[in-house]
């Protein structure tokens, strides 16, 4: 039997023929298949071949996944060959007749890993040519600088002899994947509108060359124009959708393109992606430019410089590209920072800032970050969801939507709470569009990411110490600053510490309406989470705080994200007050998330149903099946108290 095996980020594999019907892995020597990583136990995992069948039994103490399964220490499984088995950090393959077929993404990676060690050697050589700090500060309106770098990347190019016949097939290979890469970026620069929020990272001006050949550009406009007839990108109805096409149909219609690309074309084209490349790198953000402007991806995270990770559709995947060095990384990571006026150096290792389309970052480089820089990009969405998306989306049935809605614009305090990226801030993006255009309402955030299309919106921004260690203003101070300001509504986008009590003080002193967030499981978990933040502040019983979350906070949204990424409402809950005989708060759900399939109400009423029925904000018959009767009696009731004469004063 054949075993390939190789570690899950790297492209080269490492095969190992065994005739023996038992396979014993781990990190001792004394093992068949020897895994040198301290992740992995001494005696791992013991696969036995019988009859065209295998199984595993994992003997060691950590897990190991067989395809999408966990295998635990002390369990065993049947699995067929061909069938990926990884043992963290190794994925293992284990084939009687032939070897493992690559897959697509596991040949992308190895491509990108080719042009990425190709992209350093070039990058190395023109250091040596090169001032390229030099050719930076001058490039902006200099189209000689931008000449003089592609033209030394042609010599380089021609010196190495990368267009030797000894190269043929593997840049046929790569040409295909920059070809896609082309047509991506092609669509990403046509989006018009859909990309208004995105204008100032779109724009790059280093997609053309300086050294372009009209000729040859006029058979790529011909091949993509080809390539898009065949997948039929026009069917689709935006760009993301086109987007998500091109990246899982081009392997097919390749086939169809690669006859017409003839030698001099590929030459050109792969010339064309080295220069880009390079040039983003000495000018722009290197690796990072075209994911910037991907609308189908999320996040971007740079763990280290060969590994760049992405979210996409709340998956997270390695994009294969990577930074030609550590010391490329840290200076792009200065660059990106720089434009909204923030500094990184190893006196301050750490920073938190905001892109001018509104895109959050944050940055950490040694000593803190051991393994080198990291950097995390969260994107700011060209699209600004509704409640409609994310009805259509299914995160929220329209049920829970319009109860939502109805809170909002009936002023209860709303708490939105949830992980670590699950759309918390989404949510409060959407429930703020209820708000009435007549209202004034004050923001506070970390990182502005709020867009709130009312027109009397004031934005405000904490802001961190300067270098002598003063001018600090945090989101307790604007918080405090903010009832002086007189809002109707105060949104504040994340409670993470001693604001809770500021934030709670204000939900009881006539700012009714006003909405944050904060980092729960569930529903239950809010309340001890803000007695936590509050205490963070201030010395108060339990009690107290108790008294005043449920005199503050109406309802609470809680959103999960779900195993394959996506988010959903999974409860909504009433703070209904506290039990006299217990002294706990009580928290009802009004709905919550059955069966793993959708948000169903739970029968409950909320204590202020009387309020939104008689301002006509909710039918209950459409919510809850309730009998009309019951509505028009609950209906009536609530008028009477609202028309009955107070008794005479005595």
């Amino acid at each position: 039997m054949k075993v390939w095996y190789n570690k899950i980020h790297d492209s080269r594999r490492t095969m190992v023929e065994v005739s023996a019907a038992t396979i014993r892995i781990g990190r001792d020597a004394a093992n068949t298949i020897v895994l040198q990583s301290p992740l992995v136990s001494k005696q791992h995992a013991i696969v036995t071949h019988s009859n065209g069948s295998l199984r595993l039994e994992n003997v060691g103490i950590n897990g190991c996944m067989v395809g999408e399964t966990e295998v635990l220490g002390g369990q065993s499984i049947e699995f067929s060959p061909g069938q990926q088995v990884r043992i963290w950090p190794y994925s293992l393959t284990f084939e009687a007749e032939q070897a493992a077929v690559i897959t697509r993404t596991q040949l992308e990676a190895h491509l990108r890993s080719i042009m990425a060690d190709l992209e350093l050697r070039i990058h190395r050589q023109l250091l040596e040519r090169l001032d390229l700090y030099e050719l930076e500060s001058n490039r902006v309106g200099n189209s000689e600088s931008i000449l003089l770098l592609e033209n030394n990347i042609e010599d380089i190019c021609r010196e190495l002899n990368l267009f030797g016949a000894e190269n043929a097939a593997l840049l046929e290979e790569v040409t295909g994947l920059t070809l896609r890469d082309y047509l991506i970026n092609q669509l990403i620069l046509e989006g018009g509108p859909a990309l208004a929020g995105m204008v100032v990272l779109a724009k790059n001006e280093f997609d053309i060359p300086a050294t372009l050949i009209s000729e040859r550009e006029s058979e790529l406009r011909n091949l993509l124009t080809f390539t898009r007839e065949r997948l039929n990108l026009d069917a689709e109805p935006d760009l993301s959708g086109r987007i998500q096409k091109v990246e899982s149909h081009f392997a097919g219609v390749f086939p169809l393109v690669r006859p017409h690309l003839h030698q001099e074309l590929r030459r050109y084209l792969i010339l064309r992606t080295l220069k880009k490349d390079l040039k983003d790198t000495v000018f722009g953000f290197g690796p990072l430019q075209d994911l910037i402007r991907a609308p189908t991806i999320n996040e971007i995270m740079v763990v280290k410089s060969d590994h760049i990770y992405v979210e996409r559709d709340g998956v997270l995947e390695l994009s294969g590209r990577r930074f030609i060095s550590d010391k490329v990384t840290e200076s792009i990571i200065e660059r990106i920072v720089a434009q909204v006026g923030r500094r990184i150096d190893k006196s301050q290792p750490l920073v938190d800032a905001r892109l001018p389309d509104g895109s959050r970052v944050n940055a950490i480089i040694p000593p803190l970050a051991i393994r080198g820089p990291c950097l995390t990009i969260r994107k700011f969405p060209a699209h600004r969801f509704t409640m409609d998306d994310l009805i259509e989306l299914k995160s929220v049935t329209p049920s829970a939507a319009m109860f939502l809605r109805a809170c909002v614009i009936d002023r209860k305090n709303i708490l939105v709470s949830g992980g670590t990226g699950t759309g918390k801030t989404t949510m409060l993006n959407v429930l703020s569009s209820f708000i009435p255009h007549k209202e004034r309402i004050v923001t506070i955030e970390d990182t502005t990411e709020l867009q709130l299309h009312q027109d009397h919106v004031v934005t405000l921004e904490s802001k961190p110490a300067n270098v002598e260690g003063a001018g600090a203003y945090t989101i307790r101070d604007l918080v405090r600053n903010a009832l002086r300001m007189r809002p109707d509504r105060i949104i504040v986008g994340e409670c993470r510490g001693g604001e809770a009590i500021d934030m709670l003080q204000a939900m009881n002193t006539g700012h009714d309406g006003s909405m944050t967030t904060v980092h729960a499981n569930n529903a239950e978990e809010v309340i001890r989470r803000l007695e936590v933040l509050v205490l963070m502040a201030v010395e108060l019983p339990v009690i107290s705080i108790h008294r005043q979350i449920a005199s503050a906070i109406d309802v609470v949204v809680q959103i999960t994200r779900m195993p394959g990424g996506k988010r959903v409402v999974t409860q909504i809950s009433e703070v209904a007050g506290i039990d006299p005989e217990t002294k706990q708060l009580i928290i009802t759900d009004i709905y919550n998330y059955r069966d793993g399939k959708q948000l169903l109400p739970t029968g409950y009423l909320p204590t202020f149903i009387e309020s939104l029925i008689h301002k006509n904000l909710l039918q209950l018959e459409f919510l809850y099946g309730v009998d009309p009767a019951v509505t028009a009696a609950i209906k009536r009731d609530a008028e009477q108290k609202t028309t009955a004469k107070p008794p005479p004063p005595r």
